[in-house]
């Protein structure tokens, strides 16, 4: 059964940086494309970056872009999120996602605030 278990976050001033990792079992990880989604409160999830099997094949939504960067490491099933720039605006519960033609799975998301 594919599990995708998600770290880092927490709270940040405007302008900081944080990190977030996902990790992808119970599948084969460099098979599959992965995404980054959020979601704050009230709004509907929002995609924010893809990153394709290749690790050099990433895009992004034009909120994020030029400050988000999404990365790989196969060997280890983990998929980053470096989070460059922080605005208030970027507050939101993240989620990883594995994202097969089939189907998707979900990390259980992990909470970023973007505060003075």
């Amino acid at each position: 059964q594919a599990q995708l278990v998600q770290s880092g976050g927490g709270l940040v001033q405007p302008g900081g940086s944080l990190r977030l990792s996902c990790i992808g079992s119970g599948f084969f990880f460099n098979t599959v494309p992965m995404d980054w989604y959020r979601q704050a409160p009230g709004k509907e999830r929002e995609w924010v970056a893809s990153i394709h099997i290749g690790p050099t094949n990433t895009t992004y939504a034009n909120s994020v872009h030029g400050r988000f960067i999404v990365s790989r490491d196969n060997p280890k099933n983990t998929v980053y999120l470096q989070m460059n720039s922080l605005k208030p605006e970027d507050s939101a519960v993240y989620y990883c996602c594995a994202n097969w033609a089939s189907g998707r799975a979900w990390g259980q998301g992990t909470q970023v605030t973007v505060s003075s």
